[in-house]
């Protein structure tokens, strides 16, 4: 998911509230950002309280984003170069030799309703008109939809776990197959998976939250001035949207700017042999299971790396973002509470010899 950046549009098709305007969260915000640079990195479960801003900090990144180009009336937003994000139909047109117009579109953050089926989520295929016809007739879902944008599931740990695999699936893969009476078809499906819920209503087991890249921990703001200040925030945005957007368009396009150069720049990031050996060392002592900590923990790090405008890793980078990596596969027991990252934090000190 590679964005270009463009020069920004006067009208809006709605009012979003701006990224740059949400007060606070920064754990929150700082794991999104890092996982549209780098998608790969595996998405974002954020656990806290009701009313904190989940959705609208998603929605407002989403907004954030310069369009990107697709393949005109393609229902999977195919890129017109790479294969990894082209539809099979679309890849077969150019292999042909045919020319294919091509569009621009805001980047898609798609809402999985909590009561969604598997047919809404996946996609269906028409088995009379394939018959019929012979032809394969497919009804897109959600995942093609969100196919280069952001795939949101509020309340993700109260989806049926099937359901949560198969996301899970598709977003580790960047492929959905939908498969009925021997009648298979493929779509790419690469986005940026992004689960939200409140613990009081129960965890997801381990086993899926471990598929989650990193796991980020907002609470209600308790500081009285912040909280006056969010309330005067959105009263403002509610009263002239259209005011208050213009307030924060300089900072949006900084963001957008630093975002873009983030992701051209994150090939040329490197991290040291030793500092990928003990980010090794600390998720065996940690006692994790499998290698997906470790891989995650590289990925983050070389995105905070470019974000910031550098391109080599250090040890404070690492301390930054290892316990968003790594909290949540402390757990083996379901019925244990995720550590808030202190664990985390006071291994890295042993580790890294900083204690």
């Amino acid at each position: 998911m590679v964005f270009t950046p463009e020069a920004p549009t006067q009208t809006r098709r709605r009012a979003v509230f701006p990224f740059t305007a949400i007060v606070g969260q920064e754990e929150m915000k700082l794991a999104l950002i890092l996982n549209i640079i780098d998608p790969k990195i595996g998405g974002v479960m954020i656990m806290g309280d009701r009313g904190t801003g989940k959705s609208t900090t998603i929605r407002a990144l989403a907004d954030l984003l310069p369009e990107i180009e697709v393949v005109a009336e393609d229902p999977f937003n195919s890129h017109p170069n790479d294969l990894e994000l082209m539809s099979d139909e679309v890849r077969q047109r150019i292999d042909r030799g045919e020319a294919v117009a091509l569009a621009k579109k805001k980047v898609q953050m798609v809402d999985l309703p909590l009561g969604a089926t598997e047919d809404r989520v996946c996609g269906t295929i028409d088995i009379e008109k394939a018959l019929s016809e012979g032809v394969k007739a497919f009804e897109p879902g959600l995942l093609a939809k969100a196919n280069r944008g952001i795939l949101y599931v509020d309340e993700v740990n109260l989806l049926d776990d099937h359901l949560v695999d198969v996301l899970l699936d598709s977003a580790a893969s960047g492929w959905n197959t939908v498969e009925r009476e021997g009648i298979s078809i493929r779509h790419p499906a690469r986005f940026v998976l992004v689960g939200s819920g409140n613990p009081e209503e129960g965890e997801l087991r381990p086993q899926l939250l471990d598929r989650f890249g990193m796991h980020a921990e907002i609470r209600t703001v308790k500081d009285p001035e912040l909280r006056v200040q969010i309330v005067e925030q959105r009263t403002e945005f509610d009263s002239n949207s259209a005011q208050f957007l213009v307030q924060y368009q300089a900072k949006q396009d900084e963001l957008q700017r630093r975002i873009v150069e983030a992701q051209d720049r994150l090939k040329a990031v490197s991290i040291d042999h030793e500092l990928r050996v003990k980010i090794s060392q600390l998720c065996a002592e940690l006692d994790v299971d499998g290698l997906r900590g470790d891989i995650v923990t590289n990925r983050a790090a070389k995105a905070l790396t470019a974000y910031e405008s550098r391109t080599e890793v250090t040890v404070d980078d690492i301390r930054r973002i290892a316990p968003l990596c790594l909290r949540h596969r402390l757990r083996k027991d379901p019925l244990e509470s995720i550590d808030s990252g202190s664990k985390v934090t006071k291994l890295i000190d042993q580790v890294f010899g900083m204690a």
